[in-house]
């Protein structure tokens, strides 16, 4: 599933297309998402201006001008991207089709059909159902040490399940949740509770780190996800144990191996030596 550097860096490569347009033409080829789509979906964006593009946690807003906001999310496989060339005809999965004003062309392709979209009011945004109970974001300046100590005090689930709850962080997925407890040296093992302090530091600067460097890199493809721009990103050539297992360690240390564990159904990578 795309993670926040994904859909940040999407939400950039959409910008320009985007933001100072309209809506010319909305074609909804399929509309059984995740969430079906609303039955007037095309006649409430047509012909509407995007003011901004802005993002929470994994989520994708579309601000427009009449007061509403479409809130878009990938998805496991979904992509948003500039299809190249003008007249070729869609594809089976491409579900929507957003035309705008330039005559340029945003296919929103999604295999599984795990995206979604919804319209609501810009008034109402921070109550709806999708994003009410979002954490903060972990790029944000509300995601500190102190804060994250006081979120996870007395927390009995591990570190790792921790940080995949969207209810405490939001935006960070299995890939960016174990390179980022590698780089602050925390054992994804460790009881919440007891990541307090200075190790709650480490962390925070981890994942601002990590999330930070992962954006500048265009984000992880490691199945479906593509930028805006059809093109993919490259950050998983810098991933220290994501994926790595049997490697050595990035520290180079002697017989630092990278491991991968299974917590909650899902694998884990990490250097049992370096990470306590």
């Amino acid at each position: 599933m795309p993670e926040l550097p994904e859909v940040e860096t999407v939400r950039r490569g959409l910008v320009p297309l985007l933001e100072g347009h309209r809506f010319a033409r909305i074609t909804v080829r399929r509309g059984d998402l995740r969430i079906a789509l609303p039955g007037d979906f095309a006649s409430r964006l047509e012909g509407r201006l995007v003011e901004t593009i802005g993002r929470r946690g994994k989520y994708l807003l579309f601000m427009l001008d009449d007061g509403h906001v479409v809130i878009g999310h990938l998805g496991m496989s979904g992509r948003l991207f500039l299809r190249p060339e003008t007249g070729n005809r869609p594809g089976k999965h491409d579900h929507i089709l957003f035309g705008t004003d330039e005559g340029r062309e945003i296919v929103f392709n999604d295999v599984r059909r795990f995206g979604l979209f919804a319209v609501t009011e810009r008034a109402t945004l921070d109550a709806h159902p999708l994003l009410c109970d979002m954490g903060p974001d972990p790029l944000g300046t509300e995601f500190s040490g102190p804060a994250l100590s006081k979120v996870l005090a007395a927390r009995r689930s591990t570190i790792k399940a921790l940080l995949l709850d969207q209810h405490l962080v939001a935006g960070i997925g299995n890939i960016y949740a174990c390179e980022s407890l590698y780089r602050a040296d925390i054992s994804p093992k460790r009881l919440g509770a007891s990541v307090a302090g200075a190790r709650a530091e480490r962390l925070v600067l981890g994942i601002k780190s990590v999330l930070t460097e992962a954006i500048a890199a265009g984000g992880s493809s490691l199945r479906d996800y593509v930028q805006a721009s059809g093109e993919l990103g490259y950050f998983q050539h810098a991933f220290s144990v994501y994926g790595r297992e049997g490697e050595p360690c990035a520290s180079g240390a002697p017989n630092h191996v990278i491991r991968r564990i299974v917590q909650s159904g899902r694998s884990t990578f990490l250097c049992p030596k370096c990470q306590r």
